[in-house]
C-alpha cells in the first residue's frame, strides 16, 4: 500500500478511460484494509480507488502509477454466496523516492490484491492485464524525452520534422494510426490477391480446353494408353471443371437460363451417370457440378429447376420414397431389376449397405434399386433383428 498516492481523480493531458469496476476492496499483501467497497477506475497510465461517488466527483482518491506494476497473477478463493471468486495480484517494484503521500509510508508487502465481492468482472480483468502489456505511460515518456531534445536542437526544420514523425509514432494516437495503416497494408494485399485471382480464371479457361483437345486425342488413341493411366488422366481432367459455365448474367429470362443451363448439366453428367451405372442422386449431381464450375457456383433451388428441364438422354426421377435422382433415359426399371437380381443371386442375398459397396455407389442409390426391383418381383425382402436383407425371388423360377 506505500506504493499508493493521495491525488486528485483527473486525467491528464495524455491519459485516456480504459475500464471500471465496483464494490472492489483492496489488500495489503495478504493483509485486509479499510479500504473496502469501493470504486476502481483504470486508465492508460494509473488505477484510481475511492469511495462510491469520489472519483465522479474529481475528489482525493487513492492512486497507482501502472509503472510501479512488475506482473499480474490471479488466486482463486471461496465465496459464502456465489461459489468461487478470482483475486488479481498485481507484483509491484519499491516505491520511488519522490512519491507523495499516501495510505502507508512503509510497508513489507511487495504485492497488493484486489478483490470484489463477487470476483472481479472479466471485462476489467482483461483490460488490466492489456492495458500494462500496452505500457502506454512509458511511450508518452519517451516521447517528451525526444521531444525536448529536438526542439533543442540548433536546427529546427530539421527538428520539427523530425518532431513530427516522433508525434505520428506515440501516445494513443499513434498505436490508431499503426492501426489504420495496417488494416490499409491488408486491403491492399487483399486487392492484389482477387487480381491474381482474375489472372487464374482467365487462364483456367484455356486450360480446360486443351484438356478437351487432350480427352479427344486419348479417344482416339485409346490402344495406346493403358487402362489405370485413363481414369487418372480423366480425374484430372475433370478437376480443371467447365471452360464457359452458364450464368444468369448471360440471359434475360429464367426460361431461357435453366434451358441451357439444363443442356450444360446434361453433357457434363453423362459419362459419369453411365459409369455409375446410370444414376445419381441430386446431393451428389450438386457437388459434381459446382466442383466443374469452379467459382461460378449453382444455389440447390437453380440446380433442381434445371434438372426439372432436362428432356435429353437424362431425366430427373422421383421414388415413392421422396429419393429423387438423375437417370438415363436408356435405363429403365426392367434393367435396373434384372442388374439388381444378377446381384442378389451371385451373393445369394445382399442388404443395402453390401450392395451399396458392391456397386460403389450411395445408400440411398442402393436401396431404391433393390425396391424397384421388388416392385418389379424378382427380389423379395426378410426383415429381421439383422435389418434388411433382400433375396432372389424363387417364386418366379418354378417348374
Amino acid at each position: 500500500m506505500n506504493r499508493f498516492e493521495y491525488v486528485e481523480a483527473r486525467l491528464s493531458s495524455n491519459e485516456s478511460f480504459v475500464s471500471r469496476d465496483n464494490k472492489v476492496k483492496i489488500y495489503d499483501g495478504e493483509n485486509k484494509t479499510e479500504f473496502e467497497e469501493g470504486e476502481v477506475v483504470l486508465t492508460t497510465h494509473r488505477l484510481f480507488w475511492g469511495r462510491p461517488g469520489e472519483i465522479a466527483r474529481a475528489a482525493v482518491t487513492l492512486c497507482l502509477p501502472l509503472s510501479y506494476v512488475i506482473s499480474l497473477s490471479e488466486e482463486t478463493t471461496a465465496s459464502n454466496f456465489f461459489g468461487r471468486k478470482t483475486r488479481i495480484i498485481m507484483h509491484l517494484r519499491p516505491p520511488l523516492p519522490d512519491k507523495g503521500p499516501g495510505p502507508l509510508d512503509t510497508s513489507r508487502a511487495t504485492h497488493i490484491k484486489l478483490s470484489g465481492k463477487n470476483g472481479l468482472s472479466v471485462e476489467f480483468h482483461s483490460a488490466l492485464r492489456e492495458t500494462l502489456n500496452a505500457r502506454v505511460w512509458e511511450i508518452c515518456l519517451t516521447s517528451e524525452t525526444i521531444v525536448n531534445k529536438v526542439t533543442s536542437s540548433p536546427n529546427s526544420d530539421i527538428g520539427n520534422d523530425r518532431l513530427a514523425r516522433i508525434q505520428k509514432r506515440t501516445g494513443i494516437g499513434g498505436i490508431e494510426r499503426h492501426l489504420e495503416a495496417k488494416a490499409k497494408a491488408t486491403d491492399e494485399n487483399i486487392a492484389l490477391a482477387f487480381q491474381d485471382l482474375s489472372v487464374l480464371m482467365a487462364m483456367a479457361k484455356d486450360m480446360v480446353g486443351i484438356s478437351k483437345a487432350i480427352s479427344s486425342k486419348i479417344r482416339e488413341q485409346k490402344g495406346e494408353i493403358s487402362d489405370d493411366e485413363t481414369v487418372r488422366f480423366k480425374s484430372y481432367l475433370m478437376s480443371l471443371g467447365i471452360d464457359d459455365p452458364v450464368t444468369r448474367d448471360n440471359f434475360t429470362s429464367n426460361t431461357e437460363y435453366f434451358t441451357n443451363l439444363a443442356q450444360q448439366i446434361c453433357e457434363v453428367l453423362l459419362d459419369p451417370l453411365e459409369e455409375q451405372g446410370g444414376m445419381m442422386s441430386l446431393a451428389d449431381v450438386y457437388c459434381r457440378i459446382n466442383r466443374a464450375r469452379g467459382l461460378e457456383l449453382l444455389s440447390p433451388e437453380d440446380l433442381l429447376h434445371a434438372c426439372e428441364q432436362l428432356s435429353g438422354p437424362i431425366r430427373l426421377r422421383s421414388f415413392p420414397s421422396g429419393a429423387r435422382v438423375l437417370q438415363l433415359e436408356s435405363h429403365d426399371d426392367s434393367l435396373i431389376a434384372v442388374d439388381t437380381l444378377e446381384k442378389v443371386q451371385a451373393a445369394e442375398s445382399l442388404a443395402v449397405e453390401e450392395l451399396a459397396k458392391q456397386l460403389g455407389i450411395s445408400l440411398l442409390l442402393a436401396k431404391e434399386r433393390l425396391l424397384v426391383a421388388e416392385r418389379l418381383g424378382s427380389v423379395c425382402r426378410d426383415e429381421s433383428v439383422e435389418g434388411l436383407r433382400f433375396y432372389p425371388n424363387l417364386l418366379l423360377n418354378r417348374d
